[in-house]
C-alpha cells in the first residue's frame, strides 16, 4: 500500500528544505568558514525536532478529544493547513529565483553575529517550512484515513527529498528546479483541494456546516471504498464515493481558481527609466 498525497508532501516540502539547507552549506564552504557549518546544523536539527513535536502535539490533542470536538479540531486544521499551503506554494513560485541571493544576505549578517545568529538562520530557514509540512501532513494523514500508509509514505517521500537534496548539492543531479516546483506545486494544490473536501466534511459531521446528508453523488455501489481502484482514486485525489454538495462545491470552488491563478503568466517586469528618459519627461 502506498499513499501518494502524503509522499508528494513530504518529497516536495523536503526538498524545498533540503535544498535551503544546501544553499546555505555551500556558501559557508565557498567562504572558507567550515568551522561554522556546525552552528548552522544545531538550527536546523532545533527545527527537525520542533516540526516533529508539533505533529505529536496535533495528534495527542486530536486523540484526546470527544468525537464532536475532534471533527471540529480536524476540520479548522486541515483548512488553516490548506491556507498556509497555498501561500508557499505561491510564495516559492514567485520568489525561487531570488531565493539563494537572500539566503546568501542572511547568512552573511549572522556570520558577523556569532554562532547563535548562525544557529538561529538555520532554524528560521527549516522552522517555517517544518511547520507547514507537519501541519499538512497531519492533515492529509487523516484525510486519507489510512495512518500506517499515508505516514509511511510520508516518511519515504521525505527520505527521498534528503537524497536528492544531497545529490543536487554534490552536483551529480542537474534538476530544473522551475519545472519541478511548478509541476509539483500544481498537485499539491490538487491535493489540498481535497484535504479542503475533507475538512468541510468534518464540520458537517461536528454539526458546524449543514448538508450532512445532503449528497451530490454516492456511487459507492460503483466505486467500493475498499476496491484497489476505490484505494487509489482515494489515495490520490482524496476521492470520496459519497461526497456531499458542500463538499463537491468546496472542491471545485478551491480548485479551479487556484490553479488558474498558479499557471497564469507573471507580469514581465515594467523596466526601469533611463536617466535620458526622466530627464526627457
Amino acid at each position: 500500500m502506498f499513499s501518494v498525497p502524503t509522499f508528494l508532501i513530504g518529497l516536495r516540502e523536503g526538498l524545498e528544505a533540503s535544498l535551503v539547507v544546501g544553499i546555505l552549506i555551500a556558501y559557508l564552504v565557498k567562504l572558507g568558514r567550515r568551522d561554522a557549518v556546525s552552528s548552522l546544523w544545531v538550527g536546523v536539527v532545533a527545527a527537525v525536532v520542533l516540526s516533529l513535536g508539533f505533529g505529536a502535539v496535533l495528534q495527542f490533542t486530536s486523540a484526546n478529544l470527544s468525537f464532536e470536538a475532534q471533527e471540529r479540531f480536524g476540520g479548522f486544521a486541515s483548512l488553516v493547513a490548506v491556507g498556509f499551503v497555498t501561500w508557499m506554494v505561491f510564495w516559492m513560485r514567485r520568489t525561487a529565483r531570488f531565493l539563494k541571493t537572500e539566503l546568501h544576505g542572511r547568512l552573511t549578517t549572522a556570520l558577523t553575529l556569532g554562532p547563535l545568529a548562525l544557529a538561529l538562520t538555520g532554524f528560521v530557514a527549516v522552522g517555517r517550512e517544518g511547520l507547514e509540512t507537519a501541519l499538512f501532513l497531519w492533515s492529509a494523514v487523516q484525510s486519507t484515513q489510512q495512518p500506517v500508509v499515508s505516514t509511511s509514505s510520508a516518511f519515504g517521500g521525505l527520505l527521498a527529498s534528503v537524497v536528492l537534496g544531497y545529490a543536487f548539492y554534490k552536483g551529480a543531479l542537474n534538476l530544473n528546479l522551475k519545472t519541478f516546483f511548478t509541476w509539483t506545486g500544481a498537485a499539491l494544490v490538487v491535493v489540498a483541494a481535497g484535504v479542503c473536501s475533507y475538512g468541510i466534511h468534518d464540520l458537517q459531521e461536528a454539526g458546524l456546516l449543514p448538508g450532512l446528508n445532503t449528497l451530490a453523488f454516492d456511487v459507492s455501489n460503483t466505486i467500493a471504498p475498499s476496491s484497489w481502484y476505490g484505494t487509489l482514486l482515494k489515495g490520490i485525489f482524496n476521492f470520496q464515493p459519497a461526497t456531499t454538495v458542500l463538499q463537491a462545491v468546496a472542491w471545485v470552488a478551491y480548485l479551479a481558481p487556484v490553479l488558474w491563478l498558479f499557471f497564469r503568466p507573471s507580469r514581465a517586469a515594467v523596466p526601469a527609466p533611463t536617466p535620458q528618459q526622466t530627464a526627457s519627461v
